[in-house]
């Protein structure tokens, strides 16, 4: 097939194919589309050309899919799930980056490398997971609620991660200093910022335009997709990111009575638009960077799999909630996410490490998703 559209015809019959043997083997068809996207990708086939297309149907899909995590996510759920999440969230962050710090030291690696890649492994997808929830129809669940909660803390981190390492790129000493306070600064005016806007229009704005909206349902449909992507810009643009904008634009319209129309009509579209996110992630994968990190890697998928499932268990324990709810939220953070892979890949650009931390990082998402979407 020549062109853009025959190969996005193409990409889709092997996506539903993949789909359907994975459904016939019983397991997750996103582990059969990132698959479809290696073997599409220039690590095989070499089909996919069209990147910027893909990417850009990625990138919209992920908007959406916080869009609607955010549209669940009302006030009542976030002060019941609120102080679990953030202890939780940060428990599993501090717990992994000492612990993986060390164990990294241990294998031989440089310090910078080691920080880079501790750090990479904290961040669990909230892309996979919330997808996952979302098929066995429990982001509702109290364990998906509390999941969905640190799962944001932890991309608030990777947020923070991202710009703290960005700061870094200039001269240290005072001037590291000066520019690490006036990042802290900046940030806490942004934060600030963004709350009380986020609360006027939550308050005198969105209740009237959304009522509006909804008398044709084309109509709300088309709206709820302009927010959620024009806030993830908006998001992006203020330095925070695209997922954390569309995560706000969604909770913003939580509280109003249209939230399970909009929902309804967004599901479909969401799983479509995904697709090629998952697409894209396996077509990106540098498999040329994989070389000597083997041993490695096992080693620290098993840290993923295992310690950081069981931290999580251990502070929902101490918090008082049952061992079957502390063990299904801690399954959830037992893989790396693809923002992990992408903030190693900013660490390459910054000049603080190269290529075979990035490879150590790919093969451990690699192994954690696999293992931990079956």
């Amino acid at each position: 097939m020549h062109g853009v559209f025959g190969e996005f015809a193409l990409l889709l019959l092997m996506a539903a194919a993949a789909g359907a043997f994975s459904l016939w083997l019983r397991q997750p068809v996103l582990i059969a589309y990132i698959a479809m996207g290696i073997v599409a990708g220039p690590a095989v086939l070499g089909i996919v050309t069209a990147h910027d297309q893909i990417d850009l149907l990625a990138q919209v899909g992920v908007a959406v899919l916080l869009f609607v995590v955010g549209l669940k996510l009302d006030l009542q759920h976030i002060r019941h799930i609120g102080p679990v999440a953030l202890a939780t969230g940060l428990g599993q962050l501090s717990f992994t980056i000492v612990i993986g710090f060390l164990l990294i030291l241990a294998m031989g690696k440089g310090w910078v490398e080691a920080l880079y890649v501790a750090v990479a492994l904290t961040f669990s997808s909230t892309i996979i997971i919330v997808k996952l929830l979302s098929d066995k129809r429990e982001i509702d669940s109290l364990h998906g609620r509390i999941a969905v909660g640190f799962l944001i803390v932890q991309d608030l981190a990777v947020v923070i991660a991202m710009m703290v390492m960005s700061a870094l790129r200039g001269d240290g000493g005072d001037g590291g200093e000066r520019s690490l306070l006036a990042l802290a600064g900046s940030l806490t005016l942004r934060l600030g910022i963004a709350g009380l806007g986020l609360y006027l229009l939550m308050r005198y704005v969105l209740p009237r335009v959304v009522d509006r909206m909804a008398q044709s349902q084309e109509l709300l449909l088309i709206f709820a997709i302009a927010w959620g992507t024009g806030l993830a810009s908006l998001g992006e643009w203020a330095g925070f990111s695209k997922e954390a904008g569309a995560f706000i634009a969604g909770f913003s319209l939580a509280s109003t009575h249209y939230r399970d129309a909009i929902n309804a009509r967004l599901t479909g579209i969401r799983d479509f638009l995904l697709l090629f996110f998952f697409i894209d992630l396996g077509a990106k994968l540098d498999f040329s960077t994989l070389g000597g990190e083997v041993w490695p890697a096992i080693v620290l998928s098993l840290f993923v799999l295992i310690g950081n499932p069981l931290i999580v268990m251990a502070i929902m324990g101490y918090m008082g909630y049952r061992k079957r709810t502390g063990f299904l939220c801690g399954l959830t953070v037992a893989q790396i996410s693809e923002f992990s892979i992408i903030f190693v890949a900013m660490g390459i650009s910054l000049g603080h490490v190269d290529s075979g931390a990035l490879g150590l990082t790919t093969l451990v998402g690699l192994v954690t998703i696999a293992l931990s979407t079956t």
